[in-house]
Protein backbone atom coordinates (compact mmCIF):
# COMPACT_ATOMS: atom_id res chain seq x y z
CA UNK A 1 0.00 0.00 0.00
CA UNK A 2 1.25 3.34 -0.90
CA UNK A 3 -0.48 5.39 1.96
CA UNK A 4 0.80 5.46 5.50
CA UNK A 5 -1.60 7.03 7.53
CA UNK A 6 0.29 9.47 10.27
CA UNK A 7 -1.30 10.35 13.74
CA UNK A 8 -4.73 9.36 14.71
CA UNK A 9 -5.96 8.83 11.08
CA UNK A 10 -6.71 5.18 9.92
CA UNK A 11 -6.94 3.62 6.37
CA UNK A 12 -10.20 1.76 6.19
CA UNK A 13 -11.10 -0.81 2.65
CA UNK A 14 -14.74 0.00 2.77
CA UNK A 15 -17.30 -3.04 3.20
CA UNK A 16 -19.21 -2.81 -0.47
CA UNK A 17 -22.77 -4.44 -0.69
CA UNK A 18 -24.77 -6.06 -3.35
CA UNK A 19 -27.76 -3.72 -2.67
CA UNK A 20 -31.16 -5.22 -3.28
CA UNK A 21 -34.85 -3.88 -3.65
CA UNK A 22 -37.29 -5.04 -1.91
CA UNK A 23 -38.51 -7.45 -5.07
CA UNK A 24 -35.02 -9.01 -4.96
CA UNK A 25 -33.94 -7.02 -8.13
CA UNK A 26 -29.51 -6.26 -8.04
CA UNK A 27 -29.21 -2.57 -7.97
CA UNK A 28 -26.01 -1.64 -10.11
CA UNK A 29 -22.69 0.49 -8.46
CA UNK A 30 -24.02 2.91 -10.99
CA UNK A 31 -26.75 3.64 -9.01
CA UNK A 32 -26.61 6.53 -6.38
CA UNK A 33 -26.30 4.49 -3.41
CA UNK A 34 -24.85 6.07 0.40
CA UNK A 35 -21.46 5.33 0.95
CA UNK A 36 -20.85 2.27 3.43
CA UNK A 37 -20.03 2.64 7.07
CA UNK A 38 -18.39 -0.43 7.61
CA UNK A 39 -15.13 -1.88 6.26
CA UNK A 40 -12.32 -3.77 7.64
CA UNK A 41 -8.90 -1.48 8.92
CA UNK A 42 -5.88 -1.72 6.20
CA UNK A 43 -3.40 0.51 8.18
CA UNK A 44 -3.25 2.87 11.63
CA UNK A 45 -1.57 5.83 12.21
CA UNK A 46 0.79 5.27 15.61
CA UNK A 47 -1.69 7.50 17.63
CA UNK A 48 -2.22 11.17 18.29
CA UNK A 49 0.67 13.49 20.55
CA UNK A 50 -1.10 13.94 24.11
CA UNK A 51 -0.23 17.06 25.69
CA UNK A 52 2.62 15.23 28.15
CA UNK A 53 4.60 14.09 25.22
CA UNK A 54 3.67 11.03 24.76
CA UNK A 55 1.38 9.39 22.00
CA UNK A 56 -1.91 7.39 22.81
CA UNK A 57 -2.22 4.13 22.03
CA UNK A 58 -4.75 3.23 18.92
CA UNK A 59 -7.62 1.41 19.66
CA UNK A 60 -7.93 -0.08 16.10
CA UNK A 61 -5.44 -2.05 14.24
CA UNK A 62 -5.08 -3.64 10.69
CA UNK A 63 -7.36 -6.24 10.07
CA UNK A 64 -10.53 -4.62 12.69
CA UNK A 65 -13.55 -4.75 11.12
CA UNK A 66 -14.92 -1.38 11.86
CA UNK A 67 -18.07 0.64 11.80
CA UNK A 68 -18.05 4.44 11.37
CA UNK A 69 -19.52 7.47 11.17
CA UNK A 70 -21.44 8.45 7.96
CA UNK A 71 -19.94 11.73 7.86
CA UNK A 72 -16.26 11.21 8.69
CA UNK A 73 -14.64 9.74 6.17
CA UNK A 74 -12.90 10.94 3.50
CA UNK A 75 -12.53 8.98 0.10
CA UNK A 76 -9.33 8.29 -2.13
CA UNK A 77 -8.27 5.91 -4.82
CA UNK A 78 -5.04 4.51 -5.04
CA UNK A 79 -4.10 2.21 -8.03
CA UNK A 80 -7.96 2.04 -8.89
CA UNK A 81 -9.15 0.49 -5.13
CA UNK A 82 -11.34 2.95 -2.91
CA UNK A 83 -10.26 3.27 0.47
CA UNK A 84 -11.44 5.93 3.56
CA UNK A 85 -9.06 7.95 5.70
CA UNK A 86 -11.06 7.88 8.76
CA UNK A 87 -10.25 10.14 12.50
CA UNK A 88 -9.80 7.27 15.37
CA UNK A 89 -12.79 9.41 16.65
CA UNK A 90 -15.31 8.66 14.34
CA UNK A 91 -14.49 5.07 14.37
CA UNK A 92 -17.98 4.28 16.45
CA UNK A 93 -17.21 -0.01 17.17
CA UNK A 94 -14.99 -3.04 16.11
CA UNK A 95 -17.57 -5.60 14.88
CA UNK A 96 -17.08 -9.25 16.59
Amino acid sequence: MKLKPISDYIIVEPRKEEQKTKSGIVLPDTVEKEKPQEGVVVAAGPGRMQDNGKRAAMQVKAGDKVLFSKYGPMEVKVDGKEYFVIKEEDILAIIK
